[in-house]
């Protein structure tokens, strides 16, 4: 079996990569090459006994002839260009996002249509499909029925490929599957450009030492998911078979990972009760009205039932959230909590 991870050199890319590398497997299959896929370069990357690793770094619209050299029986599609710059440059999202996804699916179906294996498909889809519009507020939950209206140039892109992906799905170009994201946290290393970024950023900058801004309301409540449950949701997602049931993937629909619901009050509240006041104190507030635009215009509760039937549930508090990071990262910590 050969499975390809585009954005491979990306955080979630990386963990994704380094799962299914220790794993050796997907979906109970062998995995005979792992290809990992990125615009930038990185120096390191999984390379697990028995799992032969294929690195092809450049644009991924240059090297689809190296990626389908040989057939891709499984794919995942993280890269992409995030909320903030997609707003910030319209031509650069579509590019990104649209395009690249669909010479994906252009390649995939070539692939089929010879006489290829039909590539399993997981999009990496976002929560910024979602938006609040006076004329139609969001439910009180919001599920997989709801209707997207997105706020930004990023979750229209992000709609866009969950609908292409659909209608070649069922063409059976692809076996497509779209897992939508909450805001990943607490992420290590440098900070990205997305819009949500903050909320990573005032946890990560002062456990480093380092000042942070709170760009929002404090009072602002987000859908958040820690890399470990996110990566948890992704495989699931793209391993599960077709079918009804408890454990099985239904219809056509998108998967909206679970999320745990918490204020950035909350957020900065526990960093205090777990790093205390010095590292706490170095968060302060200075509220940006773009990002702000953005980030509140995303749902903060979600309806899990769609994932529960998948065995997925949310993180328990942003204890857990934190606690996953310290342990993860000790690295990345200036002075240990207690």
């Amino acid at each position: 079996m050969r499975v390809v991870v585009t954005g491979a050199s990306g955080f979630l890319g990386r963990l994704l990569a380094g799962t299914l590398s220790r794993a050796g497997t997907f979906a109970g299959r062998e995995i005979g090459t792992l290809v990992l896929v990125d615009r930038v370069a990185w120096t390191e990357h999984p390379q697990e006994p028995g799992v032969p690793v294929q690195v092809v770094h450049g644009e991924l619209v240059e090297h689809l002839d190296t990626v389908f050299a040989e057939p891709v029986d499984v794919l995942f599609h993280l890269a992409a260009a995030v909320s903030a710059e997609c707003e910030a440059d319209f031509d650069l999202g579509m590019r990104a996002n649209v395009d690249v996804t669909r010479a994906l699916l252009e390649a995939a179906r070539a692939q089929s249509g010879a006489g290829g294996p039909v590539v399993r498909m997981l999009f990496a889809g976002s929560i910024a499909v979602y938006g609040s519009h006076p004329a139609l507020s969001l439910p009180p939950a919001v599920s997989e029925t709801t209707v997207p209206v997105p706020r930004s140039s990023y979750g229209t892109q992000k709609l866009m490929c969950e609908h292409l992906i659909a209608d070649c799905t069922r063409r059976g170009f692809v076996d497509g599957r779209v897992a939508r994201l909450m805001t990943v946290a607490v992420r290590p290393g440098r900070p990205n450009a997305a819009a949500s970024g903050f909320l990573s950023g005032i946890v990560r900058e002062p456990l480093a030492g380092l000042p942070a801004v709170c760009p929002v309301d404090p009072g602002l409540t987000v859908a958040l998911s820690s890399p470990r449950r996110t990566v948890e949701g992704i495989l699931r997602v793209a391993e599960a078979e077709r079918g009804t049931g408890p454990g099985y993937l239904e219809g056509p629909l998108p998967v909206n990972l679970p999320a745990l619901t918490v204020s950035v009050a909350d957020m900065l509240a526990t960093l205090r009760q777990v790093a205390g006041d010095t590292v706490a104190d170095r968060v302060t507030l200075a509220r940006d009205p773009a990002v702000e635009a953005i980030v509140g215009s995303w749902p903060a509760v979600f309806d899990h039932r769609r994932a529960a039937a998948l065995g997925l549930r949310p993180d328990a508090s942003f204890r857990s959230v934190l606690d996953d990071y310290l342990s993860d990262h000790p690295e990345a910590v200036a002075t240990p909590p207690g």
